[in-house]
């Protein structure tokens, strides 16, 4: 008889979800409205560490021909809830499809105009 190795187990995901905060300036075709700077677009993205979830964030947008400036990270769920952020349901369950999909979720788009990065009031 021969001995088959089994399949090892699977090993549980290192995904983790990370908040977010991009700076987009403006490019053709961007979709951005008219008279607008730029904007700054909240995001949730699965990666195993921050720095991939940012570098996936970034090649998204600019697929979709949006112009990254800065990317701000606010950490993972667990962490931002240790800096005392109130999390609200709707936030957790963008944060899970985020993670269940492996995919970068833009929950906000707020559009500058001017310089001084504010939104039209």
């Amino acid at each position: 008889m021969t001995d088959v190795p089994e399949k090892p187990a699977k090993k549980p995901s290192r995904q983790q979800v990370y908040t977010l905060l991009v700076e987009v300036g403006r490019a053709p075709g961007d979709g951005l409205p008219k008279g607008a700077s730029g904007a700054g677009l909240l995001c949730y993205a699965s990666g195993v560490d921050e720095a991939e979830a940012v570098r996936e964030t970034v090649a998204i947008l600019k697929q979709a021909e949006l112009a990254p400036l800065d990317v701000t990270g606010y950490g993972t769920l667990e962490e931002r809830e240790k800096q005392g952020h109130e999390i609200g349901e709707d936030e957790r369950e963008l944060m899970q499809r985020a993670l269940d999909e492996n995919s970068v979720i833009v929950a906000q788009m707020t559009p500058f105009y001017g310089d001084d990065k504010t939104p039209l009031q």
